[in-house]
């Protein structure tokens, strides 16, 4: 009797902490778990972090792309990083006849990929310090790493930071950043 309640200590157990691992691999972001079998767009919505790049993302027209197969690593700006933007900018870019500039802008936080930070990480270490990320708008960011974090230099010269690395998606990753990242020109 003795090892048939032990044994079912240990089952319990097995299963609880197996919650806990379960629950650990939905990171939490904009207040809200992440879920890895959602797609890109399915798990954004839900981030009240990131309700300026979702409305951007719709008027854009690349909630189907976003959530279509992939797979993809998006470079997600937080409603803070558009709002350090110049007044009037985010505005600007979501008017209609502004579509195309916005899709660009947007583009160049998406690379054709299933990058985990430890990939970027990898490629940085062994191009020497610094790897080229081609987004699928047509943008180049400079990758680099400074104490563990990972920075990307977009064409204009600005850098943003990874603040939330790996929020793994149906279709891709997720790496939370904290600035827009803007194409040349």
């Amino acid at each position: 009797m003795f090892r048939f309640v032990i044994r079912s200590a240990l089952v319990a157990s097995m299963f609880t902490t197996g919650a806990v691992v379960a629950y650990a691999e939905n990171p939490m972001v904009g207040g809200a778990p992440m879920y890895a079998e959602k797609n890109i767009v399915e798990n954004a919505i839900n981030s009240k972090d990131h309700t300026t790049l979702v409305a951007a993302v719709k008027a854009a027209g690349l909630v189907e792309t976003l959530q279509g197969k992939g797979p993809f690593t998006v470079f997600a700006p937080t409603n803070a990083a558009f709002e350090a933007l110049p007044a009037g900018t985010v505005d600007t870019l979501l008017k209609p006849e502004n579509k195309d500039k916005l899709t660009t802008v947007l583009t160049c936080h998406v690379v054709a990929a299933d990058a985990m930070s430890a990939t970027i990480a990898e490629m940085i270490k062994d191009d020497g310090g610094e790897h080229d990320l081609k987004t699928i708008g047509g943008c180049v960011l400079k990758a680099k790493t400074d104490g563990g974090k990972i920075g990307l230099t977009d064409e204009t010269g600005g850098t943003a930071w990874v603040t939330i690395a790996d929020v793994k998606q149906s279709n891709g990753v997720i790496h939370v950043i904290n600035k827009v990242l803007l194409p040349k020109g």
